[in-house]
Order: structure tokens, then sequence, then C-alpha cells
């Protein structure tokens, strides 16, 4: 069945998922937000994004903000393709002023934190805020280890759509399912949120370890894996302590630590990681990666300090994240030595 695809946002997801929709033979219509009237200029003058290998099939069509609202008329759903920074503004400016009835999926990572420590998903947040208004609505996400322009060069891609009405989540896979794009479904929407939101401040603390390599043997030296395998050991096992406390399952996590994988060798999160493994602190890092969306660092400090604030609670012990811990120091303390606490990733068991 051929279907009208809403796609609003520019970015590089929401952008690539153009492709696979498209391919299908579905009518795409990309929506750039209110910061992306230059992106949806340069798609109309060359129909192609800079980092994408190909140009967007003839089916996609481009819009402006202003123009939303026509954008959606007639479509079977829409895509939200925001990153974590505008989260209110999806809220405020598509969500509260969207057909209810309207199915979405979003494309948004990362994780909102309550003053008792609680971690809740984005789509969780939104429909919280819309029932306040007497909105009634169910929001579905995507997550799992797909880099965007690897997505455009159809490099097979296993990723998860999760969300509440599975009728829904299954018109949405027959719409995007490709030879090169694999959906898995669940309902376990706060466990995929947040195993695909914990991957970037753990990508950036195993990354930490290539900057660290660099820093005490120098930029020729070739890349070393102990600390790199050591760290990554690590962030698996405190992934696992959080999904149990976020009450995940253990498939949600799975993807989770696939898009760990991904993240580490490529990508803004690397380029962070690094960075302060050679010692910048969190200004210097922002400042070296002006004008680059950094989402990792803010998942990294909503984390860190909804640990903290548990361990304040006494409902987890704040040792037991020693590598998040450590990274959220960095980000919140200034530290400029990032050297890891190695021994304290150490432990004795006898059976």
């Amino acid at each position: 069945m051929k279907r009208t695809i809403t796609i609003i946002g520019a970015g590089m997801m929401g952008s690539a998922l153009a492709f696979p929709a498209a391919e299908n033979g579905h009518e795409v219509r990309i929506v750039g937000t209110c910061l992306d009237d230059e992106i949806i200029d340069g798609y109309i003058k060359t129909r192609k994004h800079e980092k994408f290998c190909r140009p967007f099939p003839e089916n996609v069509s481009f819009h402006y903000f202003k123009d939303w609202k026509k954008a959606v008329q007639g479509a079977d759903f829409v895509i939200g393709g925001v990153s974590s920074f505008g989260v209110e503004w999806f809220l405020k400016e598509i969500l509260m002023n969207l057909d209810p009835k309207m199915p979405v999926i979003t494309v948004t990572k990362g994780l909102m934190g309550l003053p008792d420590g609680t971690l809740i998903s984005y789509p969780g947040y939104w429909e919280s805020e819309l029932e306040k208004v007497g909105i009634h609505r169910t929001i579905n996400a995507i997550g799992g280890p797909c880099t965007s322009y690897e997505l455009v060069f159809h490099d097979p891609s296993e990723v998860g759509f999760c969300g509440k009405d599975p009728a829904q989540l299954r018109m949405m896979k027959e719409a995007m399912q490709t030879s090169y794009y694999h959906i898995s479904l669940t309902d376990d929407v706060i466990g995929l949120e947040s195993a695909v939101a914990l991957k970037n401040a753990y990508a950036m603390a195993v990354t930490l370890a290539v900057g660290l390599n660099i820093r005490w043997h120098g930029e020729d030296e070739p890349q070393h894996y102990n600390s790199q395998a050591g760290t990554f050991t690590q962030a698996v096992r405190e992934t696992h302590a959080l999904m149990q406390m976020q009450g995940g399952t253990f498939e949600s996590e799975a993807i989770g630590l696939g898009d760990l994988y991904v993240t580490i060798f490529s990508g803004r999160t690397r380029r962070c990681g690094v960075l302060m493994g050679k010692g910048l602190n969190y200004d210097q890092v922002t400042e070296a990666l002006a004008g680059i969306t950094l989402e990792s660092l803010v998942i990294t400090r909503v984390m860190g300090q909804a640990v903290r604030r548990k361990a304040a609670l006494g409902l987890l012990q704040e040792k037991n994240f020693p590598l998040l811990m450590h990274i959220a120091d960095i980000l919140d303390k200034g530290m400029a030595d990032a050297d890891l606490p190695w021994e304290e990733f150490t432990f004795e068991q006898f059976r």
C-alpha cells in the first residue's frame, strides 16, 4: 500500500529515513524545523545532503517549517527528527498542534531526570505533558545501531521500533522495512529508549581510552585495544545494572549494546571522548566542537545526576558505577585529568 510519510526535522537521521520510505514507493515530505531553512534551501537546490552518498529519491519533497501543517495533511504517520535539544520545541510546536489521531514515531534519543532520580523517556515525557492539557496520544520511538550515512549507503541495519500500539508499529514497519533496513518491534519503550540513550555516555567513556593513548604516546602511535576493551567491559556491566533499574528487557539491552558498538567507532560522541582523554575539560570540548550537537554530554550529565540522587536516597550504590561517575565528574567538576579508575573496575567472585 502506498503511504504518505512526513518527517519533521531535517537532521541527518530524520533525512536518512526518507530513503527506505521513498525506496518503498511512498511519498515522503521532509519538513525543516524553524532552524533548518538553510538545510531545506540546499535540499531544494541539490536534492542531496552533503554527507550522503546518493541524492534523495524523486518522491521526496522538501518543505519549510512555516508550511508544516500543510505537509502533514493526508500523511499516514509523522517521523519526529529533532535532536534532544528540540524536545520542548517538538512538544509545544508540533505535538500540541497535531491531530491526536496522527501516529508519531521519533528518532530523538535521550532521557529526562525527575527529582527523585527516576529517568523517563522522551515519549513518556511528551505523553504525560500532553495529558495535562487533555491530549491523549501514544508516541512511538526508533532505536538501534544505525548511523544515518550508512543507512543511506544501504549497509544492513538492525533497529527496534517501540510503542504501546502494536497495530501502529506494524503499519510503520511495513512502510519502512527494506532489504537493508530491518525492524524489530517491542512495547518496551522505557527499556529501548534507555538503552540507546545510555550508549551515548558509555561510548564517550570507551573512547576516553583512545584519547588517553594519544596523550601518553602521541598522535602517531597505533591504537591500543586492551584499554578500550577494559572500558567496554565496564560499560556493559554498568549498562546492565542501569537497565535492570529501568525495568528494560534483555532484547532492548542487546540493541543498546549494538548501538554502543557502532557509536564507539564514529561520530560526535567518539570525538568528545577522545578530546576528554587527551586532557580537555567540558568547556574546552564544547569550544573545540562548536556548532556540533553534543547530545552525549547532556545524557551523561542527566545520568550522573540521577545516580547521585538515587544513591542519596539509598536506592543504589554510587560505587557500582565508577565509569559513568568518572565521566560525569569530568563534565560537572571540570576535571582535566581523565585517566580512568581502573582498579575500581575489578571484582572478586568465587562460586
